[in-house]
């Protein structure tokens, strides 16, 4: 459940985010476990080929393993056992980043546009330079709908990595982004984060985001994308998306970040991945008790995309999907089963193994296997593009 990292590694020896994190946990009122300081081992084993050849060592550079470490204990110390999240404790672990209406950063420009005030639904939008806002006549782009991940209890749209992730995706694809801020459990419980992905679609379906969008945006290229609890949302906002009747929004393309899944069942990968970042079962097993109705467990098909009570989307014109996984992600079991259960629907889905990385590598830019995710979405993007 990653917090923020910036777009590019910094120059200078710490990164500001380096510094707030050693800042607030240098706090004499904050006291941590041992534990948390070998929490996941100082190297592991990465591989970016979709084949198996022998792996390389690699050290995890010592300020990203800082991060990890003080993003796991920043989610531990917030979570209340009554099922209650300190929500004051995390913000001040949640940097945010502010739009860019005026000044370009990176070439991208990003304002917030609000959706449903009563509910504080909201989207970040992305836009690259010369997109047609000062109503030149440029080439239509593909609309990105963004989901970030959280456990559907933490983060937003505004957190700085996943800024920093949108305008990487506006700038590489190009495309124009909007990254949704949906309303979080557990103050808001299934299935309100579904609602709000859906309402975003409805919004730019029926004229709403009319002249706020960049002229050249095309609604008929429309890409669902989103990490973790982002990618649980974007598939079930797909399926939704399928039974609407659109008229202007088109949903081709779906890619899944490792996605959060899981079931009653414990997996094979969730009972040996023990001690690896982000992702322990006692902190997936709270966020879904926290996100599910009272009465629901783990096979609730929200959670259990595949499982005995599945939604059937065979009949659905489902887009094309491509499913990221990581090697050292306790998740990947599920993951791989979401992959599978697509290719027995009869769907068009890839699946990409990144067979030594980590839940939610691709946001440390300093990591290369970061750069080659980025490479691989853009890349889908574009074949599903040229079949149009």
């Amino acid at each position: 459940m990653p917090l923020p990292l910036h777009d590019q590694p910094r120059a200078n020896p710490y990164s500001t985010l380096e510094i707030q994190l050693l800042k607030t946990f240098n706090k004499p009122s904050i006291s941590l476990p041992s534990s948390y300081f070998h929490s996941f081992p100082s190297s592991i084993f990465v591989n970016m080929s979709s084949e198996t050849p022998v792996p390389a060592k690699l050290a995890i550079p010592w300020r990203t393993r800082l991060v990890l470490t003080m993003i796991s204990a920043a989610t531990d110390l917030s979570r209340r056992s009554n099922g209650t999240i300190n929500r004051r404790l995390l913000n001040l672990l949640d940097f945010k980043s502010s739009p860019s209406p005026k000044k370009p950063i990176r070439s991208i420009i990003s304002s917030d546009i609000t959706v449903d005030p009563t509910s504080n639904l909201w989207f970040r939008l992305y836009t690259p330079e010369n997109s047609g806002v000062d109503g030149t006549d440029t080439a239509s782009l593909p609309v990105v709908v963004f989901f970030h991940g959280g456990g559907f209890s933490f983060l937003s749209a505004a957190t700085s990595s996943y800024d920093a992730v949108c305008r990487r995706f506006a700038r590489i694809f190009p495309a124009i982004v909007l990254s949704v801020n949906y309303r979080l459990t557990p103050e808001h419980r299934f299935p309100c984060q579904y609602d709000d992905g859906f309402e975003v679609l409805r919004f730019l379906d029926n004229d709403r985001a009319s002249g706020l969008l960049p002229p050249n945006a095309d609604l008929s290229k429309c890409f669902l994308v989103g990490d973790s609890a982002g990618a649980n949302l974007a598939h079930h906002v797909a399926v939704r998306a399928c039974r609407a009747g659109f008229q202007n929004v088109k949903v081709i393309g779906l890619v899944s970040i490792q996605p959060y899944f899981g079931g009653q069942e414990r997996t094979e990968s969730e009972l040996q991945l023990v001690g690896y970042p982000f992702v322990t079962v006692e902190r997936t097993d709270w966020c879904w008790r926290v996100f599910l109705p009272d009465g629901s467990d783990r096979d609730h098909y929200a959670v259990n995309v595949s499982g005995p009570n599945a939604e059937n989307i065979s009949d659905l014109d489902f887009p094309d999907t491509i499913v990221i996984v990581g090697g050292f992600d306790p998740l990947k079991d599920w993951q791989r089963r979401y992959y599978e259960w697509l290719k027995r629907s009869g769907k068009e889905a890839t699946l990409i193994e990144y067979s030594n990385m980590f839940h939610a590598f691709y946001i440390f830019p300093e990591l290369p296997e970061s750069s080659k995710l980025f490479s691989e979405v853009k890349e889908f993007v574009a074949r599903r593009l040229s079949k149009l």
